[in-house]
């Protein structure tokens, strides 16, 4: 199995790309791993070359670049030759800590979508009260959607579910205003009948102040709703830390409990990051391509490799087209 990594994108790059690299080869078998990006800086991250190559560019993306201007003209970008690695075959799957958009396009534009996947879905895995934890899709892959692209977003991400994360008929939920037939605008009362008709197990309509309990194992949404789900999850977890910090620094008393507690909150802590689940999938392309967290660590990186070989393991991309091919698809919406 091979794996291409933009060792240029994100935060902590190239660190934390080569350092979740060498893990992932020391724990996984068969794997073979190929960063592209600056050697020099590179190689003196990596500390064991065993099974992973380099491909070399000072060509990067950056978070301030115009993502499709970008894939477009700075071919010799890490990001973009990552693309074609798999593109070419050269490698099954690919990741990247990078511009969001630009990874989105790349995949668009160089890997390609399955046929019958009109739009592809951003998909992150987030935490739930139980730790089992659910997939929530499109968190902004499309900022508009129709009712038969919420259909092919349950059904990819009913797959990834069961084969990848190894629950058996996950539920899925819709994300709406109510849990009542009916409800909703335009297109989630159309998407909910396309739901009830799909090959998956539809439960119907879930609210968001109910997802974090473990309501569904995959919520279904547009990518604009959902992309302010993530955000107002993210913020609310990054505002109570913060605020539990004040409260534990604010006298004697309170910092004696801190260190009392501190191995508590900290696995509280990892309980509520959903990097710890590995990276978003964009689910619809040709072959597995997953956005990890722009801040990710070694650990994170780490997550990421996991979970693209677990998608080529278990032939995600073929089952999806596949299970698509199969559906006469209702497109009168």
């Amino acid at each position: 199995m091979k794996i291409a990594i933009d060792a240029m994108g994100g935060d902590h790059a190239p660190e934390a790309i080569v350092k979740g690299a060498e893990e992932a080869v020391a724990n996984i078998d068969n794997l073979h791993i190929t960063l592209i990006g600056d050697e020099e800086k590179i190689k003196a991250c990596l500390s064991d070359p065993s099974r992973i190559d380099i491909i070399h560019t000072d060509e990067v993306i950056t978070a301030d670049d115009e993502p499709v201007r970008a894939v477009r003209s700075k071919k010799n970008s890490s990001l973009v030759l990552m693309a074609k690695e798999v593109k070419e075959n050269r490698a099954d799957a690919c990741i990247s800590a990078g511009n969001t958009g630009a990874l989105m396009s790349a995949g668009l534009f160089v890997v390609g979508r399955i046929r019958g996947i009109d739009r592809p879905a951003l998909s992150p895995t987030l935490p739930t009260i139980d730790g089992r934890g659910f997939l929530l899709l499109d968190v902004g892959a499309n900022v508009d959607a129709k009712p038969h692209n919420l259909a092919q977003y349950a059904i990819m991400g009913s797959i990834y579910t069961e084969k990848v994360r190894s629950i058996p008929n996950p539920s899925v939920g819709l994300m709406n205003i109510g849990t009542e037939e009916g409800k909703g605008n335009e297109l989630m009362k159309k998407a909910f009948s396309q739901l009830k008709e799909a090959p998956i197990n539809f439960i119907g309509n879930v609210e968001s102040r109910d997802i974090l309990s473990g309501t569904a194992d995959v919520v279904v949404t547009d990518g604009f709703s959902g992309n302010i789900a993530l955000k107002t999850i993210e913020g609310t977890a990054m505002t109570m830390f913060s605020m539990l910090k004040q409260t534990f620094m604010s006298s004697v008393k309170t910092k004696i409990a801190a260190g009392m507690v501190k191995s508590d909150l900290k696995g509280l802590q990892r309980q509520l990051d959903y990097s710890e689940y590995g990276g978003a999938g964009l689910f619809g392309l040709a072959s597995p391509v997953i956005k990890a967290h722009g801040s990710s660590n070694s650990r994170a990186v780490f997550n990421a490799i996991q979970q693209a070989a677990h998608m080529v393991e278990n032939d995600v991309s073929d089952t999806i087209k596949t299970t698509v091919e199969s559906i006469d698809w209702d497109k009168g919406d």
